[in-house]
């Protein structure tokens, strides 16, 4: 508790100390002489990547957006596929002018520097650390895979507020929040030394001492649990509370005008994710096969819990129901599943089927909001109880992979459940926290410059013609 109340003192210290942080930027550890010179690429394994970053990109363009698409009314059709495309973009090139820099080079255990800015010293010849030492990757496919996850996590919250926010809101908006929730996440939870600064004890404590704060504290995030669905499904949550309820929220019928581009959406959701999650090993090697399979069985086994508790409680099976049950069982499993046995991974999908639909039917109404798209009952709770479930399932004893020491160079001994979830469950909170108080301050600067909504006649005609002057469907 001390650890979270300490993070959540530091949040405005550490936004206002960020612009003077050019002044003492320093060369990331991963990018250090010593450390490079020691690498060679595999090309086996930057191969991988490349497709992997591919698998990404294709999870928001086309995905997301015909996922998100489908579930809105068909006035509102083109704005969200709009927004999510136009978001992808965005960010991708803020990414590269300082996104990266930001996130991934060594600065406090908050922000990076800015000594990677615009890619400055990043050549077709540089070399990111794998998870083993003297294994490398190429930068800049590394850089991309990074940027890919960066412009996903800002598309998912646009979920939240569909079909009554102002298109020049969603670019400002994403524009704060990324810089001042996503990156500062993101190095908190990813940044480090890479392996082949731990050759000792005493060269692994220096180590450490330079990586972000969560992975200081030991959190276990494979592929995304805090940095993607819990970031941007709190962002999305405070967003809906802002923005306020649609018109007729509650009166109006406002169900998904094509189940079909759903279906679509979800697959593609899910056929890119084996990129997101066994790509996150940065390796062709085992733990990414392991991470393969885990995003096979996991998605499968929450589809079926959805879709059978669905049908005892409603009389009929629903592919919305099979489809929403799909994407929770990705998001548990994202944080996990280089972490987890495959039995784990079935466990743990199982039971995000269950919570991810009592997060739409029953926690949504708790909430009181209009959370358009289910962004927080499905990325939110099951990003949560993924991220905790994988203190649980890591364990060596549950068919986990453990804990690796790398001065060792063998699982480390004395592995603690009880000691992990505390871990994972700090991680989660100061995630919340953080994203939450980022969002607070982004929409409340936004609504007070440009406003966040659309006029009331504006949103009745839809935002397709509106805001685009165009319609998706001619008829």
């Amino acid at each position: 508790m001390k650890k979270i109340l300490s993070s959540l003192a530091l949040l405005g210290s550490a936004l206002a100390a960020a612009p003077a942080m050019a002044a003492d930027a320093v060369a990331s550890v991963v990018a250090a002489a010593p450390a490079v010179a020691a690498m060679t690429i595999n090309k086996g394994d930057n191969t991988w990547l490349f497709v992997a970053t591919a698998l990404v990109i294709l999870m928001s363009i086309p995905g997301l957006a015909l996922f998100y698409g489908g579930l809105v009314r068909s006035k509102n059709m083109l704005s969200v596929l709009m927004q999510v495309f136009t978001v992808f973009c965005l960010i991708s090139i803020l990414w590269v002018v300082y996104g990266y820099s930001v996130a991934f080079t060594e600065g406090n255990a908050f922000f990076g520097s800015f000594s990677k800015v615009f890619l400055k010293g990043v050549t077709p010849d540089s070399i990111a650390a794998t998870f083993n030492k003297g294994i490398g990757i190429s930068e800049l496919i590394y850089i991309a895979f990074q940027g890919a996850f960066a412009a996903i996590t800002c598309g998912l919250i646009v979920g939240s507020f569909a079909e009554r926010i102002k298109f020049s809101a969603v670019l400002v908006f994403c524009v704060i929040w990324f810089t001042f929730s996503y990156l500062p996440i993101a190095h908190m939870v990813w940044y480090w030394a890479g392996p082949d600064a731990y050759t000792s004890a005493d060269a692994a404590t220096l180590a450490t001492k330079t990586a972000g704060f969560l992975f200081q504290d030991g959190a276990l995030d494979f592929a995304g649990g805090t940095v993607v669905h819990i970031n941007a499904a709190v962002a999305g949550l405070v967003g809906s509370y802002f923005v306020g309820k649609r018109v007729g929220y509650g009166r109006d019928p406002m169900t998904p005008h094509s189940l079909t581009m759903t279906m679509i959406g979800a697959s593609l959701l899910w056929f890119g994710w084996f990129g997101f999650n066994a790509g996150s090993a940065l390796e062709a090697n085992g733990t990414a096969a392991l991470a393969f399979i885990n995003t096979w069985v996991a998605p499968a086994a929450a589809a079926m819990t959805w879709l059978l508790i669905e049908w005892m409680w409603k009389g009929k099976p629903s592919l919305l129901g099979a489809a929403s049950g799909a994407v929770a069982g990705l998001v548990v499993i994202t944080p996990a599943a280089g972490f987890v046995g495959v039995g784990g991974g079935l466990v743990m999908g199982v039971l995000a089927g269950a919570a991810g639909l009592w997060g739409v039917h029953g926690l949504k109404r708790l909430l009181g909001a209009d959370d358009s798209l289910d962004v927080f009952g499905v990325h939110g709770v099951c990003g949560i109880l993924g991220a905790i479930l994988t203190g649980v399932f890591a364990s060596p004893d549950l068919g986990g992979t453990g804990v690796w020491d790398y001065v060792a160079n063998g699982v480390a001994s004395g592995y603690s459940i009880a000691t992990q979830v505390k871990i994972q469950t700090i991680g989660v909170l100061v995630t919340i926290a953080w994203s939450g108080a980022v969002a607070i301050i982004a929409y409340k600067l936004v609504d007070m410059t440009i406003g966040l909504r659309v006029k009331e006649d504006e949103e009745r005609e839809g935002l397709d013609v509106a805001c685009h002057g165009e319609k998706a469907y001619n008829m």
